[in-house]
């Protein structure tokens, strides 16, 4: 696949995500997906994983990635990335329901090889996202 085919198929991940068809990733992943930074421990290894991981989020802080800059060379695509939603459910930590407004911050970079994504590095503002959740305070905050 050439680079703006790569861009489009992360483009339509992240769509896939955002309307609730997690079904689609059995068409977008490959099988023996590795995810180099998973959001949380415990979950599947492969697709099911990241399966796994999405639906906890969809029900926890469901919401919409914005896709901020996209590049691509070869078969890898960096996506900087803005996620948002309300966390209207427990997240694994555990972390329950705050009803807050969340923003996260990301750059994502996926490696697609035969038109699937097979593997994913991320760098995501955690420490922005657990002061959002209450979970961290800042000093002089």
């Amino acid at each position: 696949m050439e680079p703006d085919d790569n861009k489009a198929l992360v483009r339509r991940f992240y769509a896939e995500i955002d309307a609730g068809n997690i079904d689609a990733m059995d068409e977008l992943v490959a099988e023996d997906y590795l995810d180099h930074n998973p959001p949380f421990p415990g979950l599947s290894a492969g697709r099911e994983g990241l399966k796994e991981a999405f639906l906890v989020f969809l029900k926890a802080t469901p919401g919409r990635h914005e896709i901020d800059d996209q590049l691509a060379e070869g078969d890898k695509v960096v996506t900087r990335l803005t996620a948002s939603g309300r966390h209207e459910g427990d997240l694994p930590g555990p972390l329950p329901a705050t009803g807050a407004e969340l923003r996260e911050t990301a750059v994502a970079i996926h490696r697609v090889e035969d038109g699937k994504i097979v593997e994913h590095w991320s760098n995501r503002d955690d420490l922005g996202l657990m002061q959002q959740l209450g979970v961290i305070h800042m000093p002089g905050a």
